[in-house]
């Protein structure tokens, strides 16, 4: 069963994210770099400045796919929701070990932002149409 009830604010807000993400990508490779290591768990096994790198060529890769290939929107909007879980132990450490960056400069700012992941990953899903393909038994095109 196709999802054709997939909306322009949707399409939208999809293309909003990428262009979200295209804009914290280059942060990553740019002005922001030495913010970004602050968010590196230390368990990570890559040198904090390859895993800020990676993380932005990442970022980078995903906004360019949600902005322009939309054919692709649901496969393309479930990798999206991963990397989001996938970085969230970067937030998580920057709370437990009351690391300062981005402006986050109190435990409550910290923990707020914590809050903030769950939003990118619903984003993420929904915009791409891909939580209702998935609610909707739609899987096969999914995979």
């Amino acid at each position: 069963m196709i999802n054709n009830n997939y909306t322009t604010t949707q399409k939208v807000f999809r293309i909003l994210l990428g262009v979200m993400l295209l804009f914290t990508g280059t942060s990553h490779l740019t002005w922001a770099k030495q913010e970004f290591r602050a968010q590196v768990p230390h368990w990570v096994p890559l040198e904090y400045d390859v895993t800020v790198i990676l993380s932005g060529m990442a970022e980078l890769a995903l906004g360019v796919a949600l902005i322009f290939l939309g054919s692709r929107r649901l496969k393309v909007g479930l990798i999206a929701a991963l990397f989001f879980i996938a970085i969230f132990p970067g937030n998580i450490a920057q709370y437990l070990n009351q690391i300062d960056a981005f402006g986050l400069d109190t435990d409550g700012k910290r923990l707020a932002r914590l809050f903030m992941q769950p939003v990118l990953v619903a984003w993420a899903l929904w915009s791409s149409g891909a939580w209702s393909a998935w609610r909707n038994k739609d899987q096969d095109r999914l995979t």
